[in-house]
């Protein structure tokens, strides 16, 4: 039905015939003459009908946007006046020979050009999808894909397609259950991600395995989470952390040079403990100047208890945050980053304006000066670099309440003071803990399949705090874009693992029987690395959300307007799984 797309329509085709389809975007009458500017999939082209062909003149008139069409005539360059820069055919037009109507439209039930309701735009995604910038960020996230795939394919790992149904894994979030009709009673779980399936690939030989695969996690949404999401799985045999983390590297690298043109600047390597002294965050944005400085060895023996309390806590810490010319900021300003830290469990926010640094009290000004002698002032101004108009930012709390705090209080001041450079800013955080501990038990910081490193099975259990994991993640400009991990690939030191975490041995045989028994049996040792691929095409097309790169994502209540899924299930159905649901009213 077509000989070229719109978007493809160039000088190049100066006149010759042509035949278009796709839909009206706009319909103008200009005295006397139509101009019609015809979309598809790859872009919009201007179509112009005069009274000559007063039958198909008069049915460029009838149009309304949307309307589906088919348009035949001729391609002729624009008077140069008259070229739009702004598009990709702005230099030529189609003067209108023939004129089909495949299918009207109704009149919309939005208006695009208005401020639209994300859940509007979903619950009418096929409109939505249709419009120029939503169509280029699904068909870069195509292209995306064939890149992955392509360098996958050229370092000869292998595609291979993992279960979808499968069994409950505990991985951190809520898996999806699915009711079994011929096991009434059991449930499938849909998976969080193939975790152990890629571990049983590389037992059974596979040696380099990749997949672009649906994950299903049950948790409360934001910007960049959705139920149902994409990862690029990858897991390689007989390659150490430093390999994988080339070869990903690698791949990232070429990506970016052949869809953006864009050579990465150096991958720096930095541990777990670092991101956080300096940044507050493991997944650091280095674009972002700014950096958290401990000050607590300076503040043990002042009496305002505020600083020394958490100085002399083994748990506690004080870290000091100094903005450049920072001195500007209005007490009301300071009060809404005190509001702000707030959120994150910090109880105040104590500051000090610079005036003339080496001064030590008379230099600066603060509501806590008083309490500080002129030795420590000089020496947290020295310790920050701070220089005259800066201020310094103080957090005092538990070390980890001043990392969640102070780390996004710095994100916060670096973009309103304008610290945050362009490009791209990409690292590997490495030497993760193995376990972190709350509620009186450990937990498994990236998963309980993840290798220790420079450990035995005993010395695991008898010291998991020390423990470090042979862990790695990709971040970029602040966003962890892709994790991974050597895995454990010996059947006592998962064991041990498992008891650290509180799985008994029998609670692990019922759970992971098929996993423990195939570590019997010459299991490789074997790595692998996860990339999110919604998050990664996210950064590269510059969106705000993961949605906006998915063609059908759900709203953050887990809905979908357009299917309007979740929704009840047929009583028969629920009899023949042998489900019976509670009312709402009921449920407490």
């Amino acid at each position: 039905m077509r000989s070229h797309y719109c978007g493809q329509v160039t000088e190049a085709l100066d006149g010759q015939e042509v035949t278009l389809v796709g839909w009206v975007n706009r319909r103008r009458d200009l005295g006397g003459v139509v101009f019609l500017d015809l979309r598809d999939r790859e872009g919009v082209v201007q179509v112009v009908y005069d009274p000559d062909l007063p039958e198909v003149f008069e049915t460029a008139s009838s149009l309304r946007a949307e309307f589906c069409v088919q348009v035949k005539g001729r391609v002729r360059l624009r008077p140069e006046s008259q070229v739009n820069k702004t598009m990709a055919t702005g230099g030529i037009e189609i003067l209108g020979k023939e004129l089909s109507i495949i299918n009207k439209a109704d009149v919309l039930p939005i208006d695009f050009n208005t401020d639209v309701s994300e859940e509007q735009r979903l619950k009418y995604r096929y409109l939505d999808l249709r419009r120029p910038e939503m169509a280029q960020k699904i068909k870069f996230r195509a292209q995306f894909t064939s890149e992955v795939r392509r360098f996958l394919d050229g370092e000869g790992f292998l595609d291979v397609e993992t279960p979808i149904l499968t069994a409950a894994t505990p991985e951190g979030a809520r898996d999806y259950l699915v009711p079994s009709r011929t096991h009434k009673g059991q449930f499938f779980a849909l998976p969080q991600s193939p975790q152990l399936f890629k571990q049983l690939l590389m037992m059974s030989g596979m040696d380099r395995y990749y997949q672009i695969v649906k994950c299903f996690r049950d948790e409360d949404l934001r910007a960049d989470r959705q139920p149902e999401f994409t990862q690029i799985d990858i897991e390689t045999s007989f390659m150490s952390a430093e390999q994988v983390m080339a070869t990903t590297e690698a791949m990232i690298r070429t990506i970016f040079k052949k869809m953006l043109n864009v050579d990465l600047p150096k991958f720096p390597h930095m541990s777990y403990e670092e991101a956080m002294r300096r940044y507050g965050s493991d997944k650091p944005d280095l674009r972002n100047p700014l950096e958290l400085v401990d000050v607590a060895d300076l503040l043990k023996d002042v009496e305002f208890k505020v600083f020394s309390g958490p100085a002399n806590d083994p748990e506690g810490r004080v870290a000091a945050l100094r903005i450049p010319k920072g001195a500007s900021l209005s007490r009301k300003q300071i009060d809404e980053y005190t509001k702000f830290v707030a959120i994150y469990g910090a109880k105040g926010l104590a500051w000090m304006k610079i005036n003339q640094p080496g001064k030590g009290i008379e230099g600066v000004q603060s509501p806590v000066a008083k309490f500080l002698s002129d030795e420590i002032v000089n020496g947290i101004v020295e310790r920050t670099g701070a220089l005259g108009e800066d201020i310094i930012l103080f957090g005092a709390d538990s070390a980890k309440v001043v990392a969640d705090a102070m780390g996004a209080l710095r994100l916060k001041a670096g973009e309103e003071f304008g610290l945050v450079a362009d490009g791209w800013a990409p690292l590997w955080v490495v030497d993760f803990p193995m376990f972190e501990k709350a509620d009186g038990r450990y937990y498994a910081l990236h998963h309980p399949f993840t290798a220790p490193r420079n450990m035995t099975p005993q010395e695991l259990e008898d010291n998991p705090d020390g423990a470090i994991s042979d862990a790695y993640d990709m971040v970029l400009n602040g966003c962890e874009v892709g994790g991974g991990s050597v895995r454990i690939h010996q059947a006592d030191m998962q064991a041990a693992a498992f008891r650290v975490l509180g799985i008994s041995d029998e609670e692990a045989k019922e759970k992971f029987g098929f996993l423990l028994d195939a570590l019997k049996f010459g299991t490789p040792p074997h790595a692998g690395l996860a990339f999110g691929l919604d998050r990664l095409v996210m950064l590269m097309v510059g969106a705000e959300s993961i949605r906006e790169v998915m063609a059908f994502p759900k709203t953050t209540t887990a809905a979908c307007p357009l299917t309007n899924a979740p929704g009840q299930a047929n009583p028969e159905q629920l009899m023949e799984l042998g489900i019976q649901t509670i009312a709402k009213d009921q449920q407490d």
